[in-house]
């Protein structure tokens, strides 16, 4: 199990949390008993859904334990517990109104079981509703993947991480055989940041975190990729004229009822 450092995650946790926030905003005509959020990580999702939905039973669950413990004592108000949702949800019982998942299952294969799993946790009439990036074109994302890929690194790294996603297209086929009332829509985030550096940090504590962690027994070469990852950020994300950089986040978002 690929460790998460929740402190790094929490990094930009205002900027993270934002899409919890318009997924669940975007939650109507539903007054939810039990919540589910799934990879709730450090608890910032979860509480997210405490405020707009107080009146709940909230449970936030995660593969991480550093995560969960981060959880625990930043929400202690909230319930929290270990769970793999890519074995099936194992003692999660299937009485939710509401299963909720942000930026989680892009690193959960099989998407057509994940979510009729995620569908039979919730009662009739619950809502499923999932955020999920969809930067797979964006300068970062290419940039990982062209040199984990390439004849330098690729011998550090025979398994690179993969990212498991459908298209949106696939995600309304599989979505039109769960449920006869759902939607789906893309927000792409401009996220200002004051350095290149900055993006770095961003993506240490998620996309670059299993190559930093695959070289983390030898600091030098650990180095050295973060340096050809910079030297490529400098050159993919240029300055605006007051020295921030546009950093582009696309995000992709659905609810289906059941």
């Amino acid at each position: 199990m690929e460790k998460w450092n929740a402190a790094q995650y929490l990094k930009f946790e205002r900027e993270r949390t934002q899409p919890a926030i318009d997924l669940a905003d975007r939650i109507r005509g539903l007054s939810p008993q039990f919540v589910l959020d799934v990879g709730c990580g450090p608890g910032n999702s979860t509480q997210v859904l405490y405020e707009r939905f107080p009146e709940a039973k909230i449970l936030g669950i995660d593969y991480s334990e550093a995560m969960i413990e981060k959880a625990r004592e930043n929400y202690p108000h909230l319930e929290f517990q270990l769970c793999d949702a890519g074995k099936g949800f194992p003692g999660i019982p299937q009485h939710f109104d509401l299963v909720f998942s942000n930026a989680c299952i892009q690193w959960i294969p099989d998407h057509p079981t994940l979510l009729r799993n995620m569908i039979g946790l919730l009662k009739k009439g619950g809502t499923l509703a999932i955020q999920i990036p969809m930067n797979e074109r964006e300068p970062i994302h290419q940039i990982i993947g062209r040199l984990t890929t390439g004849e330098k690194w690729k011998p550090y790294f025979p398994a690179p991480r993969i990212f498991y996603q459908l298209s949106p297209e696939g995600y309304f086929d599989l979505l039109s055989e769960l449920s006869s009332d759902f939607e789906l829509w893309n927000t792409t985030y401009f996220h200002r940041m004051p350095s290149h550096e900055s993006i770095m940090e961003w993506y240490r504590g998620t996309g670059l975190r299993p190559y930093l962690s695959a070289l983390s027994h030898d600091p030098e070469k650990q180095a050295e990729f973060e340096k050809d990852v910079m030297e490529e950020v400098v050159k993919a994300y240029p300055k605006q004229k007051n020295g921030e950089i546009i950093f582009r986040f696309p995000r992709f978002f659905f609810t289906a009822v059941k």
